[in-house]
């Protein structure tokens, strides 16, 4: 199986999200754009599980967002345990590739997916940087991502 085609059921760090009054559009419902903000938390605290944002200084992050997607499935209210699962899916050289799962904390039905790229960057600098070595090492090794055989290779790749 390869690492960019992992079932969604594979996530290895998972957050609470909780619905706040605000999250509320005037339907009852939790407002799109909510979404990604649970998204944004969970993975702040994937990367500070694995320890790779020791300063707590958001100048010395070192990612930014480059492009995100979202998959609704299912209505979120008020009320509802959630949790939002988070992994990274694919290293490059300056950027990876994270996948979301929004879940009912009590059944785990699905109720959004969503994935991101992530861009390491240099804000002193203002300029993008390889992923450092150390996040590469610890990320393959939390998510097993060596374990994984890579895409065969064609002649034409």
């Amino acid at each position: 199986m390869s690492r960019y085609n992992r079932r969604m059921s594979e996530f290895r760090f998972y957050h609470p999200i909780e619905v706040r009054y605000s999250d509320l559009d005037p339907q009852g419902h939790v407002n799109n754009a909510r979404y990604m903000s649970y998204f944004e938390q969970a993975r702040v605290e994937y990367v500070r599980n694995l320890g790779l944002w020791a300063s707590g200084s958001f100048m010395d992050f070192g990612i930014i967002l480059a492009e995100a997607r979202i998959t609704f499935l299912s209505p979120v209210t008020y009320g509802m345990a959630l949790r939002a699962g988070v992994r990274v899916s694919r290293l490059g050289n300056k950027s990876m590739a994270m996948e979301y799962r929004l879940e009912e904390g009590l059944n785990e039905a699905a109720l959004c997916t969503g994935s991101s790229v992530l861009v390491t960057y240099d804000y002193h600098s203002k300029a993008t940087i390889p992923i450092p070595e150390h996040w590469r090492q610890v990320i393959r090794q939390f998510e097993r991502l060596d374990e994984i055989s890579e895409p065969a290779q064609t002649a034409n790749s």
